[in-house]
């Protein structure tokens, strides 16, 4: 049970279905011979051979359109985008997402598609923003961020055994950040689930990928002050767990939500629509959201303002603590 790196966990998972499944083929710029741009695919060309890890030319329409092609006819593409500003949008949109439908059911297309999402690398900004929002909306497609070297792990088993179309969103900003225990095992976590990290009784703090590091530290920090917050992961963005979320707030009455991707149409507005329709009696005081900000990912110096700190998070618990 080694300790691996988040990117670690990606390349043993994908080793695991590569060896498992010979259906499964792993794709996109650079992943074979060089293992891909984080070099979350290293060693598995070697491996597997070119056959099962292929080099691509460097167009992600072409890469979106060969997984879908490569899915309808019964392979199971884990395709990878160096970075998700770059991912095609058309393509998901107009196809991935809505084969099964377009054909009743004649066709399904069971791929995944891989990419880095958000900032804290210090990369320019199509390299480093958060663009979850676009993909959630669209019907027919699960949008899936893991927060930890075990949940890519399982996450990531789940979503290439799922027979539609995922997008994999991975914070780059975790890939070599700590280690974690990770049991190569086989066994994939559940999507469509939030994951309670922390439970508590005064407030919940709901957050996911990079920033569940933040949102925990602000956990710890109000510990100290004797505040118990309970911490969801929220995982799979779509389909949404607001089950889980409603039950928690219904015990705590506060939240606060927390996303690095700007703030006006995020995923955390959608969440704080559904805990205003359905929970509102719970509620103690008004939900409160901590995002990046309306504008372009700010180059190098600025980022570390963009990006939501655990002082941001604390003062909104605090405001919602405060609220009577």
């Amino acid at each position: 049970m080694p300790d691996l790196t988040l990117v670690e966990a990606v390349n043993l998972a994908l080793a695991y279905e590569l060896q498992a499944d010979p259906n499964v083929v792993v794709l996109g710029e650079d992943v074979g011979v060089n293992g891909g741009v984080f070099r979350a695919t290293l060693g598995l060309q070697q491996r597997f051979g070119k056959v099962r890890v292929v080099d691509t030319p460097l167009s992600e329409a072409l890469i979106a359109g060969m997984a879908i092609g490569m899915a309808a006819q019964g392979l199971k593409p884990v395709a990878e985008v160096q970075f998700s500003g770059f991912i095609c949008l058309d393509q998901i949109l107009n196809h991935a997402a809505r084969l099964r439908t377009r054909t009743r059911g004649r066709l399904s297309c069971p791929l995944v598609l891989r990419a880095p999402n958000g900032g804290g690398i210090h990369a320019p900004e199509h390299h480093s923003e958060s663009v979850e929002a676009l993909f959630a909306p669209i019907p027919g497609l699960r949008v899936v961020v893991p927060s930890s070297p075990a949940r890519a792990y399982g996450l990531l088993l789940a979503a290439i055994r799922d027979p539609d179309p995922v997008i994999f969103l991975e914070p780059p900003r975790l890939y070599r950040l700590y280690r974690q225990e990770v049991v190569d095992d086989g066994a994939a976590l559940p999507l469509d689930v939030c994951y309670l990290l922390r439970e508590g009784t005064d407030i919940t703090l709901v957050s996911w990928g990079a920033l569940i590091q933040e949102t925990s530290q602000a956990a710890e920090a109000l510990a100290q002050e004797g505040v118990a917050a309970e911490v969801i992961d929220v995982a799979t963005l779509k389909p949404l767990d607001i089950e889980t979320i409603l039950e928690s707030v219904a015990k705590t009455g506060r939240c606060v939500i927390v996303q690095e991707a700007a703030r006006t149409c995020g995923v955390g507005a959608e969440i704080a629509a559904q805990l205003a329709e359905r929970g509102l009696l719970s509620l103690q005081a008004p939900i409160e959201r901590v995002a990046g900000y309306d504008c372009i990912m700010p180059l190098y110096r600025l980022e570390s303002h963009y990006l939501p700190d655990t002082e941001r998070i604390l003062q909104a618990a605090r405001r919602s603590l405060a609220f009577a």
